[in-house]
């Protein structure tokens, strides 16, 4: 692959499930999470931190809302893209267009702090230009994706909440198995900033 692969990580979605119950100030991105490292950080911190050290195309889409979250960001080398729009698919959609001439890039959600970085290193080396990289546990499909520069079109055309996920019916998809259960955990509620898997 002759360009470099880069990561987009998504930060745009307003986490209303999490509002509902924490209360309608809280930001999930900022809360205090402690991470399997036994660290107390932020949940966008220790996504950020996650991402491989080998992908120097770093891209954040959010809103212009989170003052904090993109200071962050740019503070581990993210390019910032604001949308007005808080859909996964627009996310993506934005994301990709802002990095369009890369190889290939791997697809971070902003709410998933629990991922081991090895895990992530696996997917980003089963990303080839014709092939989606996808981590299983435990039979499911998990987070982060990778996607191979063929995708790009694909990726660029997404739009509302819509995930990527109709796109795994147009190429090959690469299965790559991880005993990491932090691929299926997303911060949706506080109680879910503790990390106890099954």
């Amino acid at each position: 692959m002759s360009e470099p692969i880069g990561v987009i990580v998504l930060a745009a979605g307003q986490g209303s499930r999490y509002r509902q119950a924490a209360g309608a100030d809280k930001d999930k991105l900022l809360a205090d999470c402690t991470g399997r490292d036994g660290t107390i950080r932020s949940v966008i911190e220790h996504v950020l931190m996650s991402v491989p050290v080998s992908l120097e195309k770093r891209v954040l889409v959010t809103t212009e809302d989170r003052p904090q979250v993109i200071r962050m960001a740019q503070a581990y080398g993210f390019e910032i893209v604001l949308i007005a729009s808080t859909g996964m698919g627009d996310s993506i959609a934005a994301g990709v267009s802002a990095s369009a001439q890369l190889g290939g890039w791997l697809i971070v959600l902003g709410d998933m702090p629990f991922v081991l970085p090895s895990t992530a290193e696996q997917v980003l080396a089963g990303i080839a230009d014709d092939a989606i990289s996808v981590p299983v546990h435990v039979g499911e499909f998990g987070h982060p994706v990778g996607f191979g520069r063929s995708f790009g079109p694909g990726l660029m055309a997404l739009s509302g909440d819509r995930g990527a996920r109709p796109l795994f019916a147009h190429g090959r998809v690469l299965e790559v198995t991880v005993d990491d259960p932090g691929v299926l955990w997303d911060v949706d509620v506080p109680e879910s900033l503790i990390f106890k898997p099954a």
